[in-house]
C-alpha cells in the first residue's frame, strides 16, 4: 500500500507541488499513522522508512490509505501545513482537500471558542476539527460516518474534494466533492456486477485548493474488490481503467468493501445514476521515455497530437469537417450573434490565435476573453451568444466560473478541452475534445496546438456552405494535410535553437514581437519562457512598438521577432528597421527562403511557409524549444517550475 500511494502521488507530482503526506491506517487496531514532509515525493518516501511506528510487511485483510501533495494556497510549504490535517493529537479524523475554503475565517474563529486549537496556517483545517465538533455534538450514538460528513460540508464554502478517514469508522471512508474533480477508480478480481452505481437520496434535509488529492485506496475485505479516490486518473492509470466521476454534492462511502454513492439533495431530472467509464490512457503515455523531460517529450509529439485531433474529423478527399459533439447545434451556433471565447493563460492565447480566422469564416463578432476579467467586469451575456471555453484541464477554476455565469444567462455553451470527463466537458452544453493526450510538463506545448487547430476546424466547419469562402477553406484544409510534416520539420531545427539559447540564457529580459496571426505566438512564447526560465519576457505587438517598448531597445536586449510572408510582412519590416536603427540585434523567424529579411538579422530560424493562419502553429515551436533549453541552461526543473501548479483549480 505504501508504495502504491507513492507512485500515485509521484504520478501527479508533474503539477508543480512543494510538500507531501500521507496517512495509514491498520483497521485491526484502529490505529492512524500520519507522515508529513516537505519538498519532493522522494522526501516523503524516504522518510517513511525512517519510521518504526508500523510493520512494513504487514498482511491485512482491509487496508486504507491516504496520500496527498500540496500546492500551497494558505500556509508555506511545510510539514505542519501539508495534509493530512487532524482533528486533534489522537488522529480521531483526517482528512485529505482540494480547493479553498472560502469562510474558513468564520469556521476557525467559532471552534476556536469552542475550545478546538489549531496547529497549521491552512484553510484545510477546520474541517477535520468541525466533523470532530460534529461528532462531539451528536445527538445519537449510531450516527453514521457518511451523516457526519453530509453536516460538516453544509457549512463549507467555496471549492472542495475531500476524502475522511477515522479511527471511529474503521473499514469506512468517506469522500465527497464541491467545485473541485475527484474521480473513483474500481478494481475487482471479478466481472463487475454493473456498469453504473445506483445514486441514493440523503435522508436529511438541508439548505441550500489548490491542493491534489493524490490516491486513496480502500480494499473490501475477502471480496477481491479495490477502490481509489483520485483528482486525476494518471495517479491510478496503472491500476484500473474503469472510473466513476463524481458530481458536485456527491458524497461517497466505502463500508465493508463495498462502495455506494448518494447526493445531499437530488433534484428533479437528475442522473439517478453514476455510470463506470472505461479509459482510454494507457501508462507508457504518462511515461518520459527517451527524453529529459516530460515537457520536451510533448513538443516533439506535436506531429502526432496535431495529426489525432484532425483524425476522423476532417475528410481530406471530400474536404468535409465535421466535429461530432457540435454537429447536432450546429443550426443553433450559426443563429448567433457573436461568439465569446474564454479561457486563461495558454489557453486564452489559443483563442487569440484563431480570432482573426474565426471572424473571417463565420463572419461574426468574436470577443476573446480572459476568464477572470470577463467574470470581474460582470460582462453582459445574451441568450443569442455563443461562449466556449477553452481548458486544457477541464478544471480551471476561473474558466468553470465563467461558464456557469453564462449558463445562468441563457448562452449556449461549447467546452473545448483535452480531459474527457472533466467538469468543463460534463457542464457544457456541446464540445470539442482536443485528443493531444495526456500532458503532463505545467508549460503547455502539445494542447496549445491542438486547441488552436480545434479552433480552426470550427471555422472551417461553419463555413462549409458559404459559396465565397470555398477556396478559402480549400486553402485552409490543403495546410492542414501538410501540417504534421511541416512541424517535423520545424522540430528538425532543434540543434540550432539551442544555439541561440547558448547565448542568451544569462540574459534577465528578451521581448519577443510580431503582429496579425503571429501575435498570439508572441504572447504564448513569452509566457512560456517567463513560466520556466524565470526570466522576464515580453509579448509586444510589432504594431504597438513606437508607442513605448521602441524605450528598451538598445544593443543589450534580446529580442525575437517574427516576420512571415503574410498581410503584415511590409509593417513587419519597418518594425524591423526600428529595432536595427537602434542598435538592436534582432533573432528573427521567417520564411526558410527570405534573404531580405535575414540580411537585418542578428541571427535567424527559418520556417516553412504554410497557409497564413496555421502559421502561428510553426511560428510556436521554435519558442517552445527556446524556452525549455533556456530553463535547462540556467539550472531549472522544466516540468515543475516554481510557484506554478498544472491544473488550476482555484481562483
Amino acid at each position: 500500500i505504501f508504495e502504491l500511494l507513492v507512485k500515485g502521488l509521484m504520478r501527479l507530482e508533474y503539477r508543480g507541488y512543494d510538500s507531501a503526506g500521507k496517512n495509514t491506517t491498520k483497521d485491526n487496531n484502529q490505529d492512524i499513522v500520519l507522515i508529513k514532509k516537505k519538498g519532493k515525493v522522494k522526501a516523503l518516501d524516504e522518510e517513511l522508512y525512517k519510521k518504526d511506528c508500523m510493520n512494513l510487511e504487514a498482511v491485512l485483510g482491509t487496508h486504507f490509505g491516504i496520500a496527498h501533495t500540496r500546492w500551497a494556497t494558505h500556509g508555506e510549504p511545510n510539514a505542519i501545513n501539508s495534509h493530512p490535517h487532524r482533528s486533534d493529537k489522537n488522529n480521531e479524523f483526517v482528512v485529505i482537500h482540494n480547493g479553498i475554503i472560502t469562510n474558513y475565517k468564520e469556521l476557525k474563529k467559532y471552534l476556536n471558542s469552542k475550545g478546538y486549537e489549531f496547529e497549521s496556517e491552512t484553510d484545510t483545517e477546520v474541517i477535520p476539527k468541525l466533523i470532530k465538533y460534529v461528532y462531539d455534538n451528536r445527538e445519537r450514538d449510531d450516527l453514521s460516518f457518511s451523516t457526519l460528513v453530509e453536516r460538516v460540508i453544509q457549512q463549507l464554502e467555496g471549492a472542495f474534494a475531500l476524502v475522511f478517514k477515522s479511527r471511529y469508522f474503521p473499514g469506512e471512508a468517506v469522500a465527497t466533492r464541491r467545485g473541485s474533480p475527484l474521480l473513483i477508480g474500481v478494481r475487482s478480481q471479478h466481472e463487475l456486477s454493473a456498469e453504473h452505481i445506483p445514486i441514493q437520496s440523503s435522508i436529511m434535509t438541508t439548505k441550500h485548493t489548490f491542493d491534489q488529492i493524490s490516491l486513496c485506496s480502500v480494499t473490501g475485505d475477502g471480496k477481491g474488490m479495490e477502490y481509489y479516490f483520485a483528482s486525476d486518473a494518471s495517479a491510478i492509470i496503472e491500476h484500473t481503467n474503469k472510473v466513476i466521476y463524481l458530481e458536485d454534492d456527491d458524497i461517497a462511502a466505502v463500508v465493508s468493501g463495498k462502495l455506494s454513492i448518494h447526493r445531499l439533495n437530488r433534484q428533479a431530472g437528475e442522473d439517478p445514476v453514476r455510470a463506470i467509464q472505461t479509459l482510454q490512457m494507457e501508462l507508457q503515455e504518462i511515461m518520459k521515455g527517451n527524453f529529459e523531460a516530460f515537457m520536451q517529450k510533448e513538443i516533439f509529439e506535436q506531429p502526432e497530437s496535431v495529426f489525432n485531433t484532425m483524425r476522423g474529423r476532417i475528410c481530406f478527399e471530400t474536404n468535409k469537417v465535421v466535429l461530432g459533439g457540435l454537429k447536432d447545434h450546429l443550426k443553433e451556433i450559426k443563429r448567433c450573434r457573436r461568439l465569446i471565447v474564454i479561457g486563461c493563460g495558454t489557453s486564452f492565447h489559443a483563442a487569440v490565435a484563431t480570432r482573426q480566422i474565426l471572424e473571417e469564416l463565420t463572419e461574426l463578432p468574436v470577443m476573446v476573453e480572459l476568464a477572470s476579467d470577463f467574470l470581474d467586469r460582470n460582462t453582459p451575456v445574451f441568450r443569442d451568444d455563443v461562449c466556449f471555453y477553452i481548458s486544457q484541464s477541464g478544471e480551471t477554476a476561473d474558466t468553470l466560473m465563467a461558464l456557469r455565469y453564462c449558463k445562468e444567462r441563457g448562452a449556449l455553451t461549447v467546452g473545448v478541452t483535452n480531459t474527457v470527463g472533466s467538469s468543463i466537458c460534463r457542464e457544457t452544453d456541446c464540445g470539442v475534445h482536443i485528443n493531444a493526450g495526456p500532458e503532463i510538463g505545467v508549460a503547455s506545448t502539445k494542447a496549445y496546438t491542438s486547441q488552436f487547430v480545434s479552433l480552426i476546424m470550427f471555422g472551417l466547419m461553419m463555413s462549409e456552405d458559404r459559396i465565397s469562402l470555398q477556396g478559402r477553406r480549400l486553402e485552409i484544409i490543403n495546410g492542414l494535410r501538410t501540417l504534421p510534416d511541416m512541424i517535423k520539420k520545424v522540430l528538425a531545427l532543434d540543434k540550432n535553437i539551442k544555439s541561440i539559447a547558448d547565448e542568451l540564457y544569462e540574459q534577465k529580459s528578451l521581448l519577443v514581437m510580431g503582429r496579425g496571426f503571429n501575435y498570439a505566438t508572441c504572447l504564448e512564447g513569452a509566457l512560456k519562457i517567463k513560466e520556466i526560465t524565470y526570466m522576464h519576457s515580453e509579448g509586444i505587438l510589432a504594431g504597438e512598438l513606437k508607442h513605448g517598448p521602441l524605450a528598451l531597445i538598445d544593443k543589450d536586449m534580446p529580442v525575437i521577432m517574427i516576420i512571415m510572408r503574410d498581410a503584415c510582412y511590409t509593417k513587419c519590416q519597418n518594425a524591423l528597421q526600428q529595432v536595427t536603427a537602434r542598435s538592436g540585434r534582432p533573432i528573427i523567424l521567417c520564411c526558410q527562403d527570405d534573404p531580405e529579411v535575414s540580411k537585418n538579422a542578428y541571427k535567424t530560424i527559418g520556417l516553412p511557409q504554410t497557409v497564413d493562419c496555421l502559421q502561428g502553429i510553426l511560428s510556436v515551436i521554435p519558442l517552445q524549444l527556446m524556452s525549455f533549453h533556456l530553463a535547462v541552461l540556467r539550472g531549472f526543473d522544466v516540468d515543475c517550475p516554481r510557484n506554478l501548479a498544472k491544473s488550476v483549480t482555484v481562483e
